[in-house]
């Protein structure tokens, strides 16, 4: 796992829109397509709205949900709500380019089967994402995979639904989904996520973030975000 430690959580939200926007020039001149799972939070809002001023072969962009709350259409809890506002409503990306999780279905664990069939059409079989950005919750959670939920260890699923959490359930990708993708970006920012980072690097089992697969990842955190890391992380510019 490689760790890049940055001023704040701006910077972080740049460096991380530049590193999305070279694996998806590289991704459509290799493969013709560059297939991305993007989750929720402040500062990936500030990478997409970032992303949607880069010089991308867009015709070539699929976006994919990592996450969604289970809630009504327009509700600020979705995180469909802010990607519209970041990225969709300022890049040229084609509407049928992009792949809302089918949260609001009557029949939920349905709708995540149709939602890994959606993402067989879009990155092959098994599919394979391109890039995925996570997240880090101040327990150690990625995606919607929170501790203690029965969807930790689905194996044979690329997405599931899980239990309440925070007051919602959650649509999510599973563990063999994320692990599957060519490139891991983590953007981890802010003081809460301190512990949890130190957790991650260290490999901890005991977060569900340590189950992710580290030989893919690029970590970029702020400051606040890498104060227990040591002196073994130098702060880039």
């Amino acid at each position: 796992m490689k760790i890049e430690i940055y001023p704040d959580d701006n910077v972080v939200a740049r460096k991380a829109a530049a590193i999305v926007a070279d694996a998806a020039r590289a991704a459509v001149a290799a493969r013709g397509r560059f297939v991305m799972a993007v989750s929720g939070g402040h500062t990936p809002w500030v990478m997409l709205r970032a992303l949607a001023d880069e010089d991308l072969p867009w015709k070539g962009v699929y976006v994919v949900q990592t996450d969604e709350r289970l809630a009504p259409a327009g509700d600020p809890d979705r995180n469909l709500v802010h990607l519209r506002e970041s990225l969709l409503d300022h890049a040229p990306l084609s509407p049928d380019h992009v792949y809302p999780m089918p949260v609001e279905a009557a029949d939920v664990d349905r709708a995540a089967e149709q939602y890994a069939a959606t993402l067989r059409d879009v990155a092959g079989s098994p599919p394979v994402l391109d890039l995925i950005h996570l997240g880090l919750g101040a327990d150690g959670h990625t995606a919607s995979l929170v501790p203690g939920d029965a969807v930790l260890d689905v194996a044979d699923a690329d997405v599931a639904v899980t239990r309440p959490y925070q007051g919602r359930r959650r649509m999510t990708l599973t563990f063999p989904m994320i692990n599957r993708s060519r490139l891991i970006l983590w953007l981890v920012t802010g003081g809460e996520k301190a512990a949890a980072l130190a957790h991650l690097r260290q490999g901890d089992r005991s977060i569900p973030g340590s189950r992710v697969r580290s030989d893919r990842a690029l970590v970029l955190a702020d400051r606040a975000a890498a104060d227990r890391l040591g002196n073994n992380e130098q702060l880039e510019a």
